[in-house]
């Protein structure tokens, strides 16, 4: 079944119907973009919500997800952005597969249909002028015919008078006659344009207008088959990014799950774990007895607990108070000086004890004081005051001064690994430049020889520097032997001692402990496995101490690969080993 033949005559139902179609296809495409634009919108909202609540970078927020429960909430909130950019992914697949290509597409039908038709609109003109030829033909014939009756019924009434003359009988014929032939011609005209009209019209109803309405119901099934392909792309693009989102959700899952409140707790105390003792009893104060030493001694030399700083101040005991603030002690006048413990108390004394009592409040009561106040401000309130940052972590608890004085010992301790290994590769590129000279200046090095010779010294003194803050603070103290040779400010290789100090045994010849180095390098260590192959492209000889010659287009396998010295370190099958230039040779090292 095809619309030529069964929707012949339904040519305006056809074209209304394809233009419905087009009308779909736009239509559909428009609430995809509206589609796209929810989905971007919502994207961009998650991202402006995550970033809401993303800590900034310092903040208090951002040091406190060390604890589980808030680097969950920091996973939760990538996560959340990760689902943003897949819903930022469809709406661009959408305008891709869907709106662009169905754009694209209907232009060509609607294209495509216009020629359509245009074609059918061309026919039926052609048909409508040959009708029009047809009816001019035929009412010419026919006004011809009836000339000729009239000529002809004139001429048998003029051949029928008997006043009419031989000559207006003849002429009457003559008349008749020539009208009758020219009725005759109409009508051969107009047989002739009647079935050429017949054979145009069969043409147009039975070949061109079939093949037009069948090529219309072409483009519109193409038509319907894109419109569903796009439909299936609807879901499809969605379909192809729910992996991905499904993975974003078992990781918000998976950061539910991975709280840990005992480490929270434990990662609390470790933050801000101070190391002080808990405060001792309070001593009683009998205010009822005369001046004595031992009152003295117990209320105004030595302070013993808070109480003693908190002066009136009794119904704040707690260091958690906000807004309490340290009032200075009673000094209580009835109190007695301490008297020297043998003989007399000194004329001085003698003369203005109360002088001499505030005299000795000042030097014992006023310092502790002070210094209590100080750390009610750091512990307390740190909000409000906070203590000048020293560089022995001095204004820190115990506990947290132990842990920075080790963090920053071992700091320091992998900056001077990489200062001795940076000095020994110096070393060893100046002894192959002393006997290769063609390959470079020794002197050019000895700047970098002395920079790292300074700062050697420099980061051992800082070692030892810290070591002997982290011991007064009650640390380990232990010096971590960051290399088995270090380098003195005269160039030499020395031993580096446990504790931070230099051996007494050092090599006389700098040279000589070179030597005995590269020595230790080939006779004493213990066979590596290669880590790959190298071809050699130049011809090298070889002739300096620790070197190997070799041949171009000569095979090697690699033992340890160039550290920046330009030096690459190989092995023969014979097992002969030694170092080559780097630049010699086509390495490739095994994955």
């Amino acid at each position: 079944m095809d619309w030529g033949t069964d929707l012949w005559d339904q040519y305006d139902v056809i074209e209304k119907h394809t233009q419905s179609g087009l009308d779909l296809v736009e239509k559909y495409v428009k609430f995809v973009k509206e589609r796209t634009e929810v989905e971007q919108n919502y994207a961009k909202q998650l991202r402006n919500l995550t970033k809401k609540y993303s800590p900034k970078r310092g903040s208090k927020e951002e040091q406190e997800c060390r604890f589980s429960s808030h680097q969950s909430f920091m996973d939760i909130l990538n996560e959340v952005n990760d689902y943003a950019g897949q819903r930022e992914v469809i709406a661009e697949n959408m305008i891709l597969t869907i709106c662009l290509e169905l754009s694209k597409y209907l232009q060509d039908l609607k294209q495509e249909r216009k020629t359509y038709l245009s074609e059918a609109k061309k026919a039926q003109q052609s048909l409508e002028s040959s009708y029009k030829q047809l009816e001019s033909s035929k009412k010419r014939f026919e006004r011809e015919w009836r000339e000729a009756e009239k000529a002809s019924q004139y001429a048998e009434k003029t051949d029928q008078d008997i006043n009419a003359t031989k000559a207006d009988v003849e002429k009457a014929k003559m008349q008749a006659h020539m009208r009758a032939h020219t009725a005759e011609e109409c009508k051969n005209e107009y047989a002739a344009q009647l079935q050429k009209y017949n054979q145009e019209q069969s043409q147009f109803y039975f070949m061109e207008m079939p093949q037009i309405l069948n090529k219309l119901q072409d483009m519109d099934e193409r038509r319907v088959v894109k419109l569903g392909q796009g439909y299936v792309s609807f879901a499809d693009t969605e379909k192809r990014v729910m992996p991905i989102i499904s993975k974003c959700l078992e990781g918000i899952t998976k950061a539910g799950t991975s709280t840990n409140e005992k480490n929270d707790s434990l990662a609390l105390i470790e933050q801000h774990k101070s190391g002080f003792e808990r405060p001792g009893d309070l001593e009683f104060e009998d205010y009822s007895q005369g001046i004595n030493r031992a009152s003295s001694d117990s209320s105004l030399g030595t302070p013993k607990g808070p109480l003693d700083l908190l002066g009136k101040n009794k119904n704040k005991l707690w260091p958690f108070s906000k807004k309490s603030k340290l009032p200075p002690p009673p000094l209580t006048p009835f109190s007695s000086p301490p008297s020297p413990a043998n003989g007399p108390p000194s004329p001085k004394f003698a003369r203005d004890p109360l002088s001499y009592c505030l005299k000795e409040i000042n030097k014992t009561v006023k310092p502790r004081i002070s210094s209590f106040r100080t750390l009610k401000r750091t512990i307390l309130t740190p909000g409000k005051y906070m203590p000048p940052v020293t560089e022995d972590f001095g204004h820190l608890p115990p506990e947290q001064r132990r842990k920075r004085l080790q963090q920053k010992i071992d700091d320091i301790g992998k900056e001077l690994q990489k200062e001795v290994d940076q000095s020994e590769a110096l070393e060893k590129m100046k002894d192959v430049y002393e006997k290769n000279p063609q390959m470079g200046d020794p002197s050019s090095l000895e700047p970098q020889i002395s920079q790292t010779g300074q700062n050697i010294e420099r980061l051992r003194g800082e070692l030892q520097k810290y070591e002997s803050w982290l011991t007064e603070a009650g640390g380990r103290g232990e010096t971590i032997n960051y290399s088995s040779h270090s380098f003195n400010n005269n160039g030499a290789h020395d031993k580096y001692s446990p504790d931070g100090a230099h051996s007494d045994e050092s090599s006389a010849d700098a040279s000589q402990a070179i030597y005995a180095e590269f020595d230790d390098d080939f006779d004493e260590e213990e066979i590596v496995n290669p880590i790959g192959e190298c071809t050699a492209l130049y011809s090298f000889q070889g002739a300096s101490e620790g070197t190997i010659p070799m041949q171009e287009g000569e095979v090697f396998a690699v033992v340890e690969e160039d550290k920046g010295d330009g030096w690459t370190r190989v092995r023969r099958n014979n097992g002969d080993e030694g170092y080559i230039p780097t630049s010699y040779v086509n390495i490739n090292l095994r994955k």
